[in-house]
C-alpha cells in the first residue's frame, strides 16, 4: 500500500492503467477502491472524483472508438451525446457552470415522406434538417470541441443539449419548430414537416442520465397532442410513460393468454331492414385493468410493431367465427378493419388467402375496411395492396369516408367496393342541413363510382329514415344492434327467445357487386 501523501499520485496512476486495460477491468477494480476510499478520509474523496473523471474520460474514449458520427447527416450519436451530457451536468455540478437543458426533437411525418417520395426524399429531409438545428444560434454557439451539443438519435429524432434554464430552453425548442416548419426543397420537391419538441432542464427534472428519457416523454406528450409544438417536461408524462410501457408489455401477451376477443356489430339491409352482414370489433379484457378500449391499445400495438401479429388473429379468428356460423346455416358477410401497417405489409393478402382457404370461406364474404385516411395516401404500395385484394376477390371497403382528405383521382383508382359515411354525419342528420349535404354528395360520389354506401352510428327511427330516403344500401348502429358475442349473435339470429329482435338473416346482398375497375 503506498503511504498517504502518495495517494493522489497512485490514484492518477491507477485510474490510468485501468483505461488502459479496458472499461470491463475498471468497473471491475471500482467498487473497491470506492469502499477502500471511504475510509481514507479526504485523501478517499480525491480518489472518488479522479475515478469520476477517469470514468467519463472512458466514456469518451469508448464512444471515440466506436464511430461516434451519423453517417447521413455527419451529426454525433447517442453515446457521444450522453458523454458530454455527463460532462456538462458535472461541470454544473461541481464547477459553479451554467444550468443543462435537453431538447428531444422528432420530426412528426417523415413516414408519409418516405411512402409517397421515397426513402431517398425522406433522408434529403432529415439532412437538410439536421443542417437547420446546426444552424440555430443557440445550439452553434453551444458547442465545445470532443463535447457535441447535437446529435441525432436515430430515424427522425435529434438531441440538443443547450446551456439554458427552463425559460432560455422553451425559447429555444419554439425556435426549432419554427425553423424546422418552414418548406425544404428536396429532389425539386417542396416538402412541409412538423416538430415535436421534449425539453427537460438539469437539476429540476433528474439526474442527467434521466434528461434525455425526460425529454423523449415530453416528446411523446407533445406528439400525441397533435405535434408541431414543445412542451417542459412534467412528473405526470413519466407516469403516462410508465403506465403505456407496462399496457406495451401486457400487450405482447394478450394473444398467447386468450385475453383478446371479437364483438360483431350487424349491418342491416336499409330496403328490408334484414341483416346481410356483422363487423368484427376488437376487445381486449385484461385480466386486472378490465376491457381495454380498441382506441387506446391500438395505437400502442402500431407504434411498438404488435399490431402485425393482432392483426394476423384478427383474420384467423373471424374466418373460424365465419366458418361455424356456416355450418349453423348462418352465411354473411364477415368485415374486418385493417390497419395501414398490415395493408403495406407484403405478405399480408396472401396471409388473407391462406386463412380464407383454410376454413373455406369464399373471398368474397370477407370485408376488409381500410380507414379514408390510409387509402388516400395513393402510395405505390397502397395501390399494390387495393389491386392484390381486387384479384383475390376479397370486398373491400373505405371506412370513415368524409373525415380526411379525399381525392377523387385517387379514388377512382382504387377497387373499392364501397364507402363507409362515419358516424360523426349521422349523429347530427336529422337536425344539420349541411350534415345532410354532405350525406347526399357521398351517395352521388358513390353511384357515380358505382359504389355501395353504409352509414354507421345509426341511433334513431330520424336517422334511419333519411338513410333510406338517400337511397344508403346498408345502415348499422346501435338503433340495431350493439356489438355482441359470437354466441349472442347466433341466438338472436334464429330467434332464440330472450334474444330474438324481430329482425332476420337473409342471403348476402354483395354476391352479384364486384370492386371498381382499376384505372392506369
Amino acid at each position: 500500500m503506498p503511504p498517504m501523501q502518495a495517494l493522489p499520485e497512485f490514484a492518477q496512476s491507477l485510474a490510468t492503467r485501468l483505461l488502459e486495460a479496458g472499461p470491463g477491468w475498471m468497473l471491475l477494480v471500482l467498487l473497491g477502491l470506492v469502499t477502500l476510499a471511504a475510509g481514507l478520509g479526504v485523501a478517499g474523496s480525491v480518489l472518488v472524483i479522479r475515478l469520476r473523471a477517469a470514468r467519463r474520460r472512458a466514456r469518451r474514449a469508448a464512444g471515440s472508438a466506436e464511430g461516434m458520427r451519423d453517417r447521413l447527416t455527419g451529426l454525433a450519436l447517442r453515446p457521444a451525446f450522453e458523454s458530454a451530457l455527463e460532462e456538462a451536468v458535472w461541470e454544473a455540478e461541481n464547477k459553479g457552470g451554467a444550468p443543462v437543458a435537453v431538447l428531444h426533437v422528432a420530426l412528426d411525418d417523415l413516414r408519409g415522406i418516405n411512402d409517397g417520395f421515397g426513402q431517398s426524399a425522406g433522408d434529403g429531409l432529415l439532412v437538410q434538417a439536421a443542417r437547420r438545428l446546426a444552424q440555430l444560434p443557440a445550439i452553434a454557439e453551444g458547442g465545445r470541441p470532443g463535447l457535441p451539443n447535437l446529435a441525432r438519435l436515430g430515424g427522425e429524432e435529434f438531441a440538443v443539449r443547450l446551456t439554458a434554464d427552463e425559460a432560455a430552453a422553451g425559447a429555444v425548442a419554439a425556435q426549432v419548430c419554427a425553423a424546422l416548419a418552414r418548406p425544404f426543397e428536396v429532389e425539386g420537391q417542396s416538402m412541409g414537416v412538423t416538430a415535436s419538441v421534449g425539453v427537460a432542464c438539469y437539476p429540476a427534472h433528474g439526474a442527467w442520465s434521466r434528461l434525455l428519457p425526460h425529454a423523449g416523454a415530453a416528446m411523446r406528450h407533445v406528439r400525441g397532442a397533435g405535434g408541431n409544438s414543445h412542451a417542459l417536461y412534467a412528473p405526470a408524462m413519466a407516469v403516462d410513460l410508465r403506465e403505456q410501457a407496462l399496457l406495451v408489455q401486457d400487450l405482447r401477451m394478450a394473444v398467447e393468454r386468450n385475453e383478446l376477443k371479437l364483438l360483431y356489430q350487424p349491418k342491416i339491409d336499409s330496403a328490408s331492414l334484414q341483416i346481410t352482414a356483422a363487423e368484427a370489433l376488437l376487445r381486449w379484457e385484461h385480466p386486472v385493468r378490465g376491457v381495454v378500449p380498441p382506441a387506446l391499445f391500438v395505437p400502442l400495438a402500431e407504434r411498438h410493431g404488435l399490431i402485425g401479429p393482432i392483426g394476423d388473429w384478427v383474420v384467423a379468428e373471424a374466418c373460424r367465427q365465419a366458418a361455424a356460423w356456416r355450418e349453423r346455416g348462418l352465411r354473411m358477410r364477415i368485415a374486418i378493419n385493417i390497419s395501414g401497417h398490415q395493408l403495406r405489409h407484403d405478405r399480408f393478402v396472401a396471409q388473407l388467402e391462406e386463412q380464407a382457404r383454410a376454413h373455406n370461406i369464399p373471398p368474397s364474404r370477407l370485408t376488409c375496411e381500410i380507414t379514408e385516411s390510409v387509402a388516400m395516401e395513393d402510395t405505390a404500395q397502397t395501390r399494390i395492396a387495393f389491386q392484390r385484394l381486387r384479384r383475390a376477390g376479397f370486398h373491400v371497403s373505405i371506412d370513415d369516408f368524409g373525415t380526411g382528405h379525399s381525392s377523387l383521382a385517387v379514388l377512382r383508382r382504387l377497387p373499392a367496393a364501397e364507402l363507409k359515411v362515419d358516424r360523426s354525419f349521422i349523429v347530427d342528420l336529422a337536425a344539420s342541413e349541411s350534415a345532410r349535404s354532405i350525406v347526399e354528395a357521398v351517395m352521388t360520389v358513390a353511384r357515380t363510382l358505382g359504389l355501395r354506401v353504409v352509414a354507421e352510428g345509426v341511433e334513431t327511427e330520424a336517422q334511419r329514415d333519411i338513410l333510406v330516403r338517400m337511397g344508403c344500401d346498408e345502415l348499422q348502429g346501435y338503433l340495431f344492434a350493439r356489438p355482441m358475442s359470437a354466441v349472442a349473435l347466433a341466438l338472436w339470429a334464429e330467434g332464440e327467445p330472450g334474444h330474438s329482435c324481430g329482425t332476420a338473416f337473409r342471403p348476402s346482398l354483395f354476391d352479384a357487386t364486384s370492386p371498381a375497375p382499376m384505372l392506369h
